[in-house]
């Protein structure tokens, strides 16, 4: 003659909720990918996470500017100078004055000095120094974008369990009304029972009723507060505007058409698609290229040297000896070849085997992460299997629960059956209806991150 307390309990998944507030003037219904698609968008994590792409490709475009011109300096210097004058006897040119060892400033005569030097290196072969060190920077790119992939998977997880949240909470909802429905009939039936005095009822069952009639309206106002505080979840996440509300499309919570395959599939596909592994083969890489890097400042680093430099000073008159220059008035340009060999070679020792032990040590990370994921994968497994057979076995299960309903109802119309066996029946039903759901929706979840943690694209077998 009791509801089930394991129906009640399953109410307990909405109670994490937000308060709802408000009423909805305008209702936007938007389906599973909408809402995930949007829900990337507009998520502080994944923006923050994507910024990490930003700061790797910058990395790679430094590393490619050491190619061309890696070094380019540039300076001037401005002020005011007094002139010279020359009082010699032998009245020299002004080109010539450096000959007259009695010149002397002429602190009347004042004019702008102004003067800019130029110089730049252009390595011409490095041993293969540079290009290792973008090799180096792309691959590290391409390992933070394998991250960002693995990261954006879990947020499209979540996402997916939100959503099918709000149709288990529909769900949920509708149950428990059905279910009340029930237990006002029940209650009627006891009326009946009390006013007829039927020796068949107890008074303890009186008792029984009320209480869990009591403990049964809790769990539907909680079940419907839960509704309300998904959907203001809802809208928090997807940025709704005052006034608009996002409600699913779907008006029913479905399983997936999506069949769990053998494990040898999902176990070659994680091994393949794994954005963690992925990322450690680009991190090996990365530290291979940048290896052969360190390894190239051993030998010299030959170069083209350009160099210029200008100044002008209006009241000072430029030498003609090539070999005697005016600092306040020259023109000069060189270019040519030079070396530079760092000579430490007890540093550069040390940090190739830094270099060989960083290189072992991501190696190790792959193994540890291929065994991490092989638990993870074997985890997710066993529990998409359990949770594809609980759907199974309940739905077979309503099947006879329904069966069994028809049943106590021709036998109560005939007038052989009881009451209380009918109300069994329909407890019962609404019982595994509940279930039903509930396993519905950790199936949708089970998969989704069966998918995620195979390296399988996770929107992919919900949408088809």
């Amino acid at each position: 003659m009791k509801l089930r307390f394991s129906i009640c309990c399953s109410v307990l998944l909405l109670f994490t909720m937000l308060p709802y507030s408000g009423t909805a003037q305008d209702t936007l219904r938007i389906d599973l990918s909408e809402f995930i698609e949007r829900g990337l968008e507009l998520s502080g994590q994944v923006a923050y996470e994507r910024t990490a792409i930003d700061l790797a490709d910058n990395r790679v475009n430094v590393a490619r500017a050491q190619r061309i011109l890696p070094r380019v300096d540039f300076s001037s210097q401005h002020g005011v100078i007094p002139g010279v004058v020359s009082k010699d006897e032998r009245n020299l040119p002004p080109g010539q004055w450096y000959l007259d060892p009695n010149l002397e400033n002429d602190w009347e005569d004042w004019a702008i000095f102004t003067r800019a030097e130029i110089n730049a290196i252009q390595p011409l072969f490095s041993w293969g120094a540079i290009g290792n060190a973008i090799q180096a920077a792309q691959a590290g790119a391409r390992a933070v974008q394998f991250q960002f992939s693995a990261v954006k998977a879990e947020a499209e997880v979540q996402l997916l369990e939100l959503y099918y949240s709000y149709l288990l909470s529909v769900e949920i909802t509708r149950v428990l009304e059905e279910a009340t429905d029930a237990i006002n009939q029940f209650e009627r039936r006891l009326e009946e029972m009390i006013e007829d005095a039927d020796p068949t009822l107890k008074e303890s069952d009186i008792f029984k009723f009320e209480i869990l009639k009591s403990e049964f309206k809790i769990r539907v106002i909680e079940a419907h507060e839960g509704l309300y505080q998904v959907e203001r979840l809802w809208n928090y996440l997807l940025k709704a505007d005052q006034g608009t509300v996002y409600l699913p499309k779907e008006q029913f919570l479905e399983q997936i058409p999506y069949h769990v395959r053998d494990f040898p599939f999902y176990q070659q596909m994680a091994l393949q698609n794994r954005p963690e592994l992925r990322a450690a083969e680009a991190g090996r890489d990365a530290l291979r290229s940048s290896r052969e890097a360190v390894r190239a400042q051993q030998f010299p680093l030959i170069f083209l040297g350009i160099t210029g430099s200008y100044a002008n000073t209006p009241n000072r008159p430029r030498q003609t000896n090539p070999f005697i220059i005016n600092s306040t008035n020259y023109a000069s340009a060189g270019i040519g070849f030079g070396i530079r060999q760092n000579l430490n070679f007890s540093t550069i020792r040390t940090n190739l085997q830094r270099a060989d032990i960083e290189y072992r040590r991501v190696n190790e990370l792959e193994n540890a992460l291929q065994d991490g994921i092989m638990l993870e994968l074997n985890n997710a497994y066993r529990e998409a299997v359990v949770a594809e057979s609980r759907v199974n076995q309940s739905r077979e299960s309503l099947t006879i629960a329904r069966n069994w309903v028809r049943n106590e109802q021709l036998n109560y119309d005939i007038g052989f059956g009881d009451v209380e066996d009918l109300l069994d029946a329909l407890q019962k039903e609404l019982e595994i209806r509940f279930e039903l759901n509930q396993y519905i929706f950790e199936l949708n979840k089970k998969i989704a991150e069966l998918l995620k943690t195979s390296g399988l694209p996770v929107r992919s077998s919900f949408e088809n």
